[in-house]
């Protein structure tokens, strides 16, 4: 799934919510300047008057642009900028006093020091997070990897324009030269080079790879031919426009630094859209810890007696486009299972490159009533809250299991994994073929919206309860 570099005030959701959250603690410290000791939430007036302001503030990000070119803004701009979002949130809550006649009910000295507090966590607010952005902007773990298709004559133009473009979200990983091939050139600006199209393809195949841009030096033909193999695999495509492009219904024009590209990928999501399925998992990542700790007392001594060692079990998995990251569960096997898994492949249940058995002798005890009702699974908020996955995705494979995938395989990796999921509520272990879930996985990521994933949150608290499926 492909987020789509938008404009819209979502785009900068995060400022929006920690401007929020500064402006209630503004008006906290203010009530509390004003009456001393008191909880403020006590009183309806100032109750109402909390909510209000959070209404409204949510509404203005519409309309004032207050967050246009907010990671451009130096601090002077940026101090001018917050004193006008700042007068406009109270003068918003004044004008609600006027339209309803209760100025007398309100403190004017709580609004007047709101307003100056306000405007001082504000700015504080932004400028600590605008910088927290950049530096994690620099830092090239957190960025999208992107592989360059280029010719000979246009690679070193392509690359030059692409690192011109300013707070970009990618790096460039790799570059794939479609034609001929120089003698004794291995990399260009300390970026690995690489010639031909079956070299491309392994390349996309082998690395971690979010995106593809493909400059309008190429030939058409290359163009068809890696946008097939992208579109196949789930990475996100984009060619730069010269004229010559055709579209398929998951493709749109957007601009790429001061540029016009053709974007292709399975799914296309709006900004917001991202933000609010990650507000899910933060939200359910935070109450899933809770319970986690509950269960970690319940459960860590049985697991302890029946089978001594490590309460939790971790393996590495592999996530979105490739990533290796460290997968958490409850122990539910005994310390040796990974080494009998070769002894039971024969009875393997599954068609493809997944592994289930009916009664796995590797269970301890308490193993099968904790997966019976998926209560293994739960250390894996963790995982969410650390962003390695989602509350709703597909099923991050084992790292023996991802070397044999296939390139149409890899479309189910273009989304984050998920702690639930299409294949989850639609049978489980009832699907023994590994087809099967790889089509549900992209019928997932091809329709995805944020009701969907509410949708499969609530089938799979049916499906834990009834065990359906399960092993």
């Amino acid at each position: 799934m492909y987020q789509v570099r938008g404009q819209s005030w979502l785009k900068h959701g995060d400022f929006v919510l920690w401007d929020c959250l500064c402006m209630q603690l503004a008006f906290l410290v203010a009530y509390l300047l004003k009456f001393g000791i008191e909880f403020p939430y006590s009183d309806y007036g100032y109750r109402s008057l909390i909510a209000v302001m959070a209404l409204e503030q949510i509404c203005f990000s519409f309309f004032i642009k207050n967050y246009k070119n907010i990671l451009r803004r130096g601090f002077w701009v940026e101090l001018q900028k917050t004193v006008i979002y700042v007068s406009i949130v109270v003068g918003g809550l004044l004008l609600y006093f006027f339209v309803l006649k209760i100025s007398e009910v309100y403190s004017r000295s709580v609004i007047i020091w709101l307003w100056v507090i306000g405007i001082v966590l504000v700015m504080m607010e932004r400028m600590f997070w605008k910088k927290y952005i950049r530096k994690r902007l620099k830092n090239k773990g957190h960025l999208n990897r992107m592989v360059l298709i280029s010719t000979v004559s246009h690679v070193r133009e392509a690359l030059a324009w692409l690192e011109k473009i300013d707070l970009k979200d990618f790096s460039i990983t790799d570059v794939i030269l479609t034609d001929r091939e120089s003698a004794g050139l291995k990399e260009i600006q300390g970026i690995p080079l690489w010639y031909g199209y079956e070299k491309g393809l392994e390349i996309l195949r082998e690395k971690v790879v979010d995106e593809v841009f493909l400059d309008s030096s190429c030939d058409m033909q290359f163009m068809n031919e890696y946008l097939e193999a992208c579109m196949e695999m789930g990475i996100a495509f984009h060619y730069q426009l010269d004229g010559r492009y055709g579209a398929s219904h998951n493709t749109i024009v957007e601009e790429f630094g001061n540029q016009m590209v053709l974007t292709t990928s399975l799914k296309l999501a709006e900004g917001g859209q991202v933000f609010l399925k990650r507000l899910l998992d933060i939200a359910g990542g935070l109450v899933g810890l809770i319970l986690t700790a509950i269960l970690t007392v319940i459960l860590g001594p049985i697991i302890y007696l029946q089978s001594p060692g490590p309460i939790f079990f971790a393996q590495e998995r592999i996530g979105k486009n490739g990533r290796h990251f460290r997968l958490y569960k409850f122990r539910s096997m005994y310390l040796d299972a990974e080494e009998r898994k070769k002894e039971l492949m024969a009875q393997n249940k599954m068609d493809g490159f997944m592994f289930k058995m009916d009664h796995d002798p590797r269970i301890i005890p308490i193993g099968h009533f904790i997966r019976k009702t998926s209560l293994d699974e739960f250390p894996q908020f963790y995982n969410v809250l650390k962003g390695d996955m989602s509350l709703v995705g597909t099923r991050p494979p084992t790292v023996d299991e991802f070397v044999q995938y296939e390139d149409h395989h890899r479309a189910r990796l273009s989304i984050k994994p998920g702690l639930t999921g299409m294949w989850q509520v639609s049978g489980r272990s009832d699907i023994v073929n590994f087809e099967e879930v790889v089509a549900l996985d992209k019928k997932y990521i091809e329709e995805w919206s944020l009701w969907l994933d509410i949708k499969i949150l609530f089938q799979t608290v049916k499906v834990v309860l009834t065990g359906k499926g399960s092993v």
